[in-house]
């Protein structure tokens, strides 16, 4: 099969692989429809995180169980399905207290699984899925879903639960104030995020008019294109002379995260859901003084797949228009350096014979 791997700094190839099988009771084999770039790839692409050794890419897919192991009970083969980033076995603690990421069994896309078998990355023809149980999340009465609906379903393996846990975690809710550090996908998934919580203002934040054009399609009552201690003094001005109730920091960067700070009320909350890439340690003298509350940190989006995959399929929420730009598979190098030069949002892969 074809399959992105990395092999170093801005060298991304789409190589053969051998094809996954099953080879423990609990996989499932699934043939992947379509997958996608993530902003975090970009952190390993750039440089940012060193690549040791070549390794398969990629945690977010959609497509059809072709195959399962004897233990698999919660798909069959010939469901389409959703695999959240983290995999997960669904029974450990802390996969009972919904923080899936945390999974005591969990493997690695790209990486390896419990008993050190490799794991495929989610950009790539097929992949084996461990602990296919407490991963995968069927689509019920989908069977060959359209471009448009692929889309959004496919940023429900991420982006979409990754932007409602900075908006849980914010404590969002009807009557409350927003602002949303970042404009790309996760950013502008914690705008409908927030939206679909009840905001009352929503701001965000961008430079970028097709973002920003976006932001407000999901919901931003306003865009704010400054940075730095003019955005805050923006944001009071939007807010008649407050900050904000609630804030998203949606980027991972230690300019993002002074921003957010800047940004949030006395006794408000944050919620931080970038992934770190060298940001600055919490400051404890800010949040004792201004009583911010902060939480966050990565997304168990499995927890959130079912409420959203409800709102998907019902046509109350479209995330996928975050996705701006479809190649295929084999274009995975010009899909990262999209991406990378900012060119496109968000870009979707899809395999040689599942285009739509």
């Amino acid at each position: 099969m074809r399959a992105t791997m990395i092999h170093g700094t801005r060298d991304i190839r789409v190589e053969d692989r051998p094809e996954p099988e099953v080879r423990l009771p609990g996989d499932a084999v699934v043939r992947v429809t379509a997958a996608c770039v993530c902003g975090s790839d970009l952190w390993p692409y750039r440089g940012v995180r060193a690549t040791e050794e070549p390794h398969p890419i990629g945690h977010e897919f959609v497509g059809v169980v072709e195959a399962v192991g004897d233990d698999v009970t919660v798909v069959k083969v010939g469901d389409f399905v959703v695999a959240p980033w983290a995999i997960s076995c669904g029974e450990c603690p802390p996969c009972r207290n919904g923080v899936q990421v945390a999974c005591e069994h969990r493997a690695a896309w790209g990486g390896s699984d419990e008993q050190g078998l490799p794991v495929d990355g989610g950009q790539g023809e097929r992949v084996r899925v461990p602990l296919a149980n407490g991963t995968l999340v069927p689509v019920p009465g989908v069977a060959d879903p359209d471009e448009a609906l692929t889309k959004s379903l496919l940023t429900l393996s991420d982006v979409m639960g990754t932007g409602h846990h900075a908006a849980v975690a914010a404590q969002v809710g009807p009557g409350r104030s927003v602002v949303v550090v970042g404009d790309g996908a996760v950013g502008l998934c914690a705008v409908l995020a927030a939206k679909r919580l009840g905001a009352e203002r929503i701001i965000a934040m961008s430079r970028h008019e097709d973002r920003a054009a976006i932001a407000r399609q999901f919901g931003a009552t306003d865009v704010v294109a400054e940075r730095g201690k003019d955005a805050a003094e923006k944001v009071r001005s939007i807010l008649g002379g407050v900050l904000a109730d609630s804030v998203l920091e949606c980027v991972g960067t230690k300019e993002s995260m002074e921003q957010a700070f800047a940004c949030t009320r006395p006794g408000g909350s944050l919620g931080f859901v970038g992934v770190p890439a060298g940001g600055a340690e919490l400051p404890i003298g800010t949040l004792f003084s201004k009583n911010i509350s902060v939480g966050g940190g990565a997304a168990s989006t499995r927890e959130y797949l079912p409420e959203l995959l409800e709102d998907v399929l019902s046509g109350a929420i479209n995330p996928g228009l975050v996705f701006d730009s479809v190649m295929a598979l084999e274009d995975a190098p010009e899909a990262y350096r999209a991406m990378d030069e900012r060119r496109a949002t968000k870009v979707m892969l899809v395999p040689a014979g599942a285009q739509q």
